[in-house]
C-alpha cells in the first residue's frame, strides 16, 4: 500500500483528496494535517464521512509525514514552499496543488506570486499535466499540479497547438468557474446574496493563471504566445466551462477537427472528445474527465472550443491522484473511475 499524507487537509481540495484517496484500492491515508482544525475527527467537521472515516487533523510536525510515500500539498501558493521542501528533504515524493512548483520561467512567478525561495527544486520538479507531461511526471520527484483554469484551456488547445493549426496571437479565452474555485476562505463577495442569480467577470486582463497558460501553450506552440483570458463566476458549486476561440492559418471543417483531436488524445481515458454536441458541466461533474467539443465559424474561419472539467476533481483533487498514480506506475484510471452527477 501506497502511504499518503495530506498538509492543508481541510479545505475543500484537501477534503476532496481525502475523499478520493480512501475509495483507492492501493492507497492508505497516514496523516491529515491541518492547522485549523487540529485535533478534530473528519466526520465531526465533514459528517459525510460519518462510518466512513475517523481520521484526526493534526498539526505539521515531521513525525507526522515521516511514514507517508507521497506528500500532497493542498496550501495556498507561496507558503506551500516550505512543506514540498521538507518533503522533498525527507526523500518523499511532493505532488504541490499550489502555483509553487508550474512554472518554469521563475520571472513570470514572481510577477504573479512572489520571489521562489528554492529555485533550486524547480530542476527536480514537473508540470503535472498528464496528458502532456507524463513522461517528465515519471522522472520527477515534485510535481506541481496545474491550475483548474489552465488544465480546462490547454487541454482544450493543445492539439491545434502542437499542429501549429492556430494563429498564435489570436487566441481569446472566456472561463467560467464555480464558487468553490475560490477556496474556503469567507468573502462578502461569495456570499449567497451576492452570488444567487448573479453572473460577473473578474480579474479581467489580470487573472494569474494566464501566465501559466501562456507559459504552457508557448511550449507546445514552441514560440512565444500572447493570448488574452476572461474568468467569470458562475453561481454553482463546482465545474468549469471554458470557450476558446482562434483564428485557424488553413481552411478547416469540423470533421478534420474530430480527426486531429481523436489522434492527439486516443490514449487518453480522461479525454472525452464530443463529435455531435457540445459538452456541459453536468457531464462532468463529479468526474475527474474534461469533456472537449468545438464548431469552425467558416464565415471568420475561427476555430470555437468548449472544454469542461470539475474544477476540484479534474482541475485539483482528481489530476493531484492521477499524478500519483502515474508516479507508482499505477493504472493512471485507478480511484478515479466516476461517473457524472448529471442532476
Amino acid at each position: 500500500m501506497i502511504k499518503a499524507s495530506i498538509i492543508g487537509a481541510s479545505g475543500y481540495v484537501g477534503v476532496e483528496l481525502i475523499r478520493l484517496l480512501l475509495r483507492h484500492p492501493e492507497v492508505e491515508i497516514v496523516s491529515v494535517i491541518s492547522s485549523s482544525s487540529n485535533q478534530l475527527s473528519i466526520d465531526k467537521t465533514n459528517p459525510q464521512f460519518k462510518k466512513v472515516s475517523n481520521l484526526v487533523f493534526e498539526e505539521f510536525k515531521i513525525e507526522a509525514i515521516e511514514e507517508a510515500d507521497v506528500i500532497f500539498c493542498a496550501l495556498p501558493h507561496g507558503i506551500s514552499q516550505e512543506y514540498v521542501k521538507i518533503g522533498h528533504d525527507l526523500g518523499k515524493i511532493v505532488i504541490d496543488l499550489s502555483a509553487d512548483f508550474r512554472y518554469k520561467d521563475l520571472q513570470r512567478y514572481a510577477k504573479d506570486y512572489s520571489q521562489h525561495k528554492y529555485p533550486e527544486l524547480l530542476s527536480k520538479s514537473a508540470y503535472g499535466l498528464c496528458e502532456i507531461n507524463r513522461e517528465e511526471i515519471k522522472k520527477a520527484q515534485i510535481v506541481g499540479n496545474p491550475g483548474c483554469y489552465p488544465t480546462s484551456v490547454i487541454l482544450g488547445l493543445a492539439p491545434l497547438l502542437k499542429n501549429k493549426l492556430v494563429d498564435k496571437n489570436s487566441i481569446i479565452i472566456d472561463s467560467k468557474s464555480g464558487v468553490s474555485g475560490a477556496g474556503k476562505k469567507s468573502d462578502f463577495a461569495y456570499s449567497f446574496c451576492e452570488l444567487d442569480e448573479n453572473f460577473k467577470a473578474y480579474s479581467v486582463a489580470k487573472h494569474r493563471h494566464t501566465s501559466e497558460i501562456e507559459e504552457k501553450c508557448s511550449l507546445l506552440f514552441d514560440d512565444d504566445l500572447n493570448l488574452s483570458f476572461t474568468p467569470h463566476l458562475l453561481p454553482v458549486k463546482r465545474g468549469i466551462l471554458s470557450t476558446i476561440y482562434a483564428n485557424l492559418i488553413k481552411k478547416i471543417d469540423k470533421n478534420d477537427l474530430v480527426e486531429i483531436y481523436n489522434e492527439f488524445y486516443k490514449d487518453e481515458y480522461f479525454v472525452r472528445i464530443f463529435e455531435d454536441e457540445l459538452p456541459e458541466l453536468k457531464y462532468v461533474r463529479g468526474t475527474n474527465f474534461v469533456d472537449i467539443g468545438f464548431e469552425v465559424d467558416k464565415k471568420t474561419n475561427r476555430v470555437i472550443i468548449i472544454s469542461c472539467i470539475d474544477n476540484l476533481i479534474k482541475g485539483a483533487a482528481g489530476q493531484a491522484i492521477q499524478n500519483m498514480n502515474i508516479k507508482f506506475s499505477l493504472d493512471e484510471k485507478m480511484g478515479l473511475i466516476m461517473v457524472g452527477e448529471y442532476f
